[in-house]
């Protein structure tokens, strides 16, 4: 079997909008095929979401979500096209998933545009630092402070995310997906997430293997 290098699989994502495990599937099935591996997310039907980024989404819901008696609470905006589909069970449980990943992951912005340059040349100088620090060369050291660039955006943008329900796939990916499925264009608007106590000191807790055990009830 062919070896499917991460290159091929943004250039699949980029040209036809699916979901990167999607992309990684088709491409192996495909023996690393990009044309064959185009035709067959088109025919699943993954290919689509790409074709719906340029379209209006201004229906939607606002869920709410409260966890754990009222510590952790959730506010979260998700637009569709059409109310049909805002009523639909598919998109509902969609949103009711999202809101469940705020709760466990505490992201701090939806995606990689809203970090402020301050904050990421903050956060630069600390993981330059600590690669010095860890004896690394200085040839080799930006190189690496980019790569955890890119794992500290997965931190904390939501879209950038792991689907705690599914680590293989990230929310933009499980966006995607659920653009393709459902036949139109789906947006996380924004969310605010509120946490009992937050910037006191108190006993820290799991929240994300709490939220889970709600989830898998």
């Amino acid at each position: 079997m062919a070896e499917i290098s991460a290159a091929q699989v943004k250039e699949l994502r980029e040209r036809t909008g699916a979901g990167m495990m999607d992309c990684k599937k088709a491409l192996a099935t495909c023996e690393g095929d990009m044309d064959k591996a185009i035709d067959l997310l088109r025919e699943k039907g993954l290919a689509a979401a790409a074709k719906k980024e340029g379209r209006i989404a201004a229906e939607g819901t606002v869920e709410s979500y409260i966890h754990g008696g009222g510590r952790i609470g959730v506010l979260l905006e998700v637009n569709c096209e059409t109310d049909f589909v805002a009523r639909g069970e598919e998109f509902r449980l969609f949103v009711k998933d999202v809101a469940m990943q705020i709760a466990a992951a505490n992201p701090q912005f939806l995606n990689k545009e809203d970090v402020s340059e301050d904050m990421l040349q903050h956060e630069r100088e600390i993981l330059r630092a600590q690669a010095l620090n860890e004896g690394k060369p200085e040839k080799i050291v930006e190189k690496m402070v980019e790569g955890r660039i890119e794992k500290f955006y997965k931190e904390v943008c939501l879209l950038e995310q792991a689907f705690v329900k599914d680590p293989e796939k990230s929310i933009r990916d499980l966006v995607l997906e659920k653009t393709a499925k459902i036949g139109e264009r789906i947006v996380i608007r924004r969310f605010t997430r509120y946490e009992l106590g937050e910037g006191l000191a108190k006993r820290q807790d799991d929240f994300a293997s709490e939220v889970m055990k709600e989830v898998n009830r």
